[in-house]
């Protein structure tokens, strides 16, 4: 996944729900300590971002993300 671009990837790719079971998907958006991508670096909007978060939360609880380093 290319950072460089500032459009909302989710908005161009015409994607309404992040959805938390996609591991692979969300590994883009946090670095390797387990931190969650800020939305400058990103480029993502700010409702997408939101429900990005709360997705990568999500698969934290349910174990399909570690919360540390790999």
């Amino acid at each position: 996944m290319n950072f460089q671009e500032k459009s909302c990837y989710f908005c161009k790719n015409n994607i309404k729900y992040v959805d938390y079971k996609e591991s692979e998907f969300l590994r883009n958006f946090i670095n390797f300590q387990g931190k969650i991508y800020p939305r400058k670096k990103t480029g993502v909007c700010t409702k997408h971002q939101r429900s990005l978060v709360q997705a990568v939360k999500r698969a934290r609880t349910m174990a399909l993300l570690s919360a540390t380093s790999r």
